[in-house]
């Protein structure tokens, strides 16, 4: 991974966005009853591991690694989706990475699965990698 001043000049930028979609509910209901599940052992998602941890607050290496990548990035929880994000990832398969390019007619994407993101074993810079990897291995 590149780090922040190097990332624009290191990587043409992409015309795009990859949006990570995590396996649970925004809001307060949303949040309290992830981390119900996760102390029962009834829930789990590896995004959630690799951006916050334990903490209710980003990381600042995922902050960082975002920082990096050659695309713009977010996060969003299953009920705040857009259409397009919506189209790709439910329920059933969060947490995902998908990507989201700004010409429409060439096709959004999952880029990495639930697995994919459990095996960067919750290290953001393992994840801005796989992305950066999965962008420029399957074409812009």
């Amino acid at each position: 991974m590149t780090t922040p001043e190097t990332s624009t000049s290191s990587h043409e930028r992409i015309p795009g966005r990859v949006v990570g979609v995590y396996n649970a509910n925004g809001g307060l209901k949303g949040e309290l009853s992830y981390v119900i599940g996760k102390l029962k052992g009834t829930t789990h998602c590896g995004l959630c591991d690799i951006t916050h941890g334990n903490s209710p607050v980003a990381k600042k290496s995922w902050k960082d690694t975002m920082a990096c990548l050659p695309v713009d990035i977010t996060t969003v929880h299953l009920n705040e989706m857009d259409s397009r994000t919506a189209a790709l990832v439910n329920s059933s398969n969060a947490p995902a990475v998908v990507f989201l390019p700004d010409d429409q007619d060439t096709g959004d994407r999952i880029l990495l699965d639930a697995a994919e993101l459990d095996a960067c074993a919750a290290d953001p810079e393992k994840l801005g990698d796989k992305i950066l990897a999965a962008l420029t291995t399957s074409g812009k």
